[in-house]
């Protein structure tokens, strides 16, 4: 049965379940992501897609973290504008069947970005289950 898009939850609704997700990411890790900005897009742009090496016409992306990850940063870094992580709502939704499962994939994602900008590569975060 092919899934249908969680239309139901509004965009309202969506950004509480962002913002819940990272309340709960733990203070450990939390305090250092002060020049992180997290955004809300419906789509990934073109641009975007291809940035990390994904066909516009056929690839989407969940969330995307655009900066210099932590073990990459000189020691003089300051000054920057802070670093993105952008969560794309509609292909969230698109693949969700319910509340409950948008919920867990915007965890998952966030999780998943987040890692990213402790410098963890892909292949690492798929490995630790995000």
């Amino acid at each position: 049965m092919p899934r249908r898009r969680q239309d139901r939850l509004d965009p309202e609704r969506f950004a509480t379940l962002v913002t819940e997700a990272i309340d709960r990411i733990p203070e450990q890790f939390a305090r250092y992501l002060e020049n992180v900005t997290v955004l809300i897009e419906d789509d990934p742009t073109p641009e975007q897609l291809d940035s990390v090496g994904l066909d516009p016409r056929r690839d989407t992306l969940f969330g995307l973290y655009e900066g210099i990850a932590l073990p990459e940063r000189p020691h003089d870094f300051h000054g920057h504008p802070p670093d993105r992580i952008t969560i794309f709502r509609r292909p969230i939704l698109d693949a969700c069947r319910s509340e409950r499962e948008v919920r867990r994939e915007i965890e998952v994602t966030v999780v998943h970005e987040i890692a990213h900008f402790f410098g963890i590569d892909e292949r690492r975060v798929r490995q630790l289950g995000y």
